[in-house]
């Protein structure tokens, strides 16, 4: 049990209880959350609370804000309805560097990311752009974001009208209102990209390697323990 445990922790240093509890039953071997608890907490196994923040977002513009239409409670009921995009910080020893993110909100799954030592609008699309390479549907899509720059900029705009994407954004500085966004941020960071990169060229490859885990290996709590990858393509 241990050995395993172990194993999984090398692949997803920082995954919690609950899912690595799943992940073993998975693999037949039962234990009680209690039990394997006190074997993490035993072994020094047990994962600490890391807090950062670093401010993104600039919303003081002369661009148009459009208006948040999934304020009212949308739902989407299937991959590929609703999109939600954020940038964070990337540090790397070298310098800084942003990671941004499109995600799908049915399925968890990251559809488009990019890493660039810059938050121009023109690496910030890149990830929009290689979401919408990969769609797979012409269903009425939308794409939901903070009220950021880059977001609100024509560059950006003219993506959304080239391919028929609705657009939507916060109401202002609520981060609650793009929560999903920012969580998955979050659990890139704070159990994948553990290790400050060398320079871009690493952070770009770290993040490639953590993506695909997070889509294909971590089970999701909201998608009944299933993977964002098993729940996009069972559409």
């Amino acid at each position: 049990m241990l050995i395993t445990v172990k194993r999984e922790r090398l692949t997803q240093p920082r995954i919690g209880t609950r899912k690595l509890k799943y992940i073993l039953s998975k693999k037949c071997l039962t234990i009680g959350r209690d039990h394997l608890f006190t074997l993490l907490k035993a072994n020094r196994l047990l994962v600490p609370t890391l807090r950062a923040y670093h401010r993104t977002t600039n919303s003081h513009h002369r661009f148009h804000c459009h208006p948040n239409i999934i304020k009212s409670g949308y739902v989407p009921e299937r991959p590929e309805q609703l999109w939600v995009a954020d940038i964070t910080y990337l540090p790397t020893r070298q310098g800084e560097a942003y990671l941004s993110l499109v995600t799908d909100a049915y399925s968890r799954k990251i559809v488009g990311y990019h890493v660039d030592d810059n938050m121009k609008t023109h690496t910030i699309k890149q990830a929009f752009i290689r979401a919408l390479k990969r769609r797979k549907t012409w269903q009425p899509l939308i794409h939901h974001s903070d009220r950021g720059v880059q977001y609100c900029s024509a560059e950006y705009q003219k993506l959304h009208q080239q391919h028929g994407v609705n657009c939507s954004m916060t109401d202002g500085y609520d981060c609650y209102q793009n929560a999903l966004a920012e969580r998955i941020n979050g659990i890139l960071k704070s159990e994948y990209l553990l290790i400050k990169p060398a320079n871009l060229t690493e952070a770009r490859k770290m993040v490639e390697e953590s993506v695909k885990i997070y889509n294909e290996y971590r089970p999701h709590t909201a998608l009944k323990y299933k993977t964002p990858d098993e729940v996009h393509r069972a559409f």
